[in-house]
């Protein structure tokens, strides 16, 4: 038997402006874990998950009808990843074979709900991961990273693949997207082979070294969110008036310098520097909100930030905002305990989550 564990991530910084290629922004992979184990079959295979089988289905109206939402429905990401994978063996010479695939779940909890840690990354990324393995495909964490980001956009269409790079690598990264237009015309013309040995023109994922005086707090608010509701909502209202496409042009310009800061913070170790640009981070995503008239700091989210704000943190919310989880940067001298006591006054769920690095191969 294969076992495969993937974690979630957090975004700290630079989110929004992360889907425009040459935009970067801070992600950290967390120690929750999605685990994939596949074990040989014959004649039929299977997928399994007891965490998504109660999943409720998400959808919509579109011009009168009703329209289901499959972007946070698990198996379709991960029947994305085996087709691409499975493309990628068979280009390779590999004979495909049958086999029971099981998924288990710490990112999103009994009920469904999800915590903002990119579950559908990590199951993305899982499933390649155990796939390379099962058919030996010795794929780098490059190639691991590029065949889970086609399947993810296959599934969502939107978004910038930061969470498929925290699973990916594990760790603090700094992250900027690809040109997906070029990837997609290449995809029509190219092998997969030859498309994952290409450079993606735009894609840069970097290791950072954590500053030894930082210390991460993260907050749940517990009010799940769609991350590519929320992301089609402000890639809606930018295009619609010249008047919000030039102010978010701004956006884009003022948080590719913020975050550059901040990334000059992590090689300076300079915890001062990153709670200022954390802080400044947040007052973009603010004028992002009032730009597009998008929710993505909620009340509850303004409460827990707010709070660290007032304990001596820097504090904002994370990925896509519209609930889930806020994260708090803070000195290793900054007591937390008025912190959490606040926070569980508030109802706001303190989760014990670390960094997660990858050591000596797969998890």
């Amino acid at each position: 038997m294969i076992e495969v564990s993937t974690p979630g991530k957090l975004y700290i910084a630079g989110e929004y402006a992360v889907v425009e290629p040459g935009h970067p922004a801070l992600i950290v992979a967390v120690d929750q874990f999605i685990t994939v184990t596949i074990e040989s079959a014959v004649r039929n295979g299977s997928i399994q998950s007891q965490q998504y089988s109660d999943l409720p289905i998400r959808w919509t109206r579109r011009n009168g009808e009703l329209v289901l939402d499959h972007r946070d429905n698990p198996f379709h990401y991960i029947l994305a990843a085996i087709r691409l994978t499975e493309r990628y063996a068979l280009e390779q010479g590999t004979l495909l074979a049958f086999y029971d695939l099981k998924v288990t779940s710490e990112l999103d909890n009994s009920c469904g709900r999800k915590y903002g840690l990119g579950s559908s990354g990590a199951v993305t990324v899982a499933t390649v991961k155990a796939l390379n393995l099962f058919y030996d495909l010795k794929m780098d964490k490059l190639t691991q990273f590029k065949i889970a980001a086609l399947a993810h956009l296959a599934v969502q269409g939107n978004g910038s693949c930061g969470d498929i790079a925290a699973s990916c690598y594990g760790g603090w990264l700094a992250f900027s997207t690809f040109d997906h237009d070029w990837v997609k015309e290449k995809q029509e013309i190219w092998s997969l082979a030859h498309l994952l040995e290409s450079d993606w023109p735009g894609l840069s994922i970097q290791p950072l070294e954590t500053p030894k005086n930082l210390r991460l707090l993260i907050g749940w608010t517990g009010s799940p969110a769609s991350t590519s509701d929320l992301v089609d909502q402000v890639n809606h209202s930018t295009q619609k008036q010249a008047e919000k496409k030039k102010a978010y042009e701004q956006f884009l310009a003022d948080s590719k310098n913020c975050v550059e800061a901040l990334i000059d913070g992590f090689h300076s170790h300079d915890v001062f520097k990153i709670k200022q640009m954390i802080s400044k981070n947040r007052q973009l995503l603010a004028e992002l909100s009032k730009i597009t008239g998008v929710r993505i700091e909620t009340s509850a989210l303004k409460q827990l930030c707010d709070l660290a704000e007032a304990c001596g943190g820097a504090a904002k919310s994370s990925g896509a905002g519209g609930g889930d989880c806020g994260i708090v940067i803070a000195d290793q001298k900054t007591g937390i305990l008025p912190l959490m006591s606040k926070w569980e006054q508030a109802d706001i769920t303190p989760l014990p989550l670390h960094v997660y690095h990858y050591r000596g191969g797969v998890k």
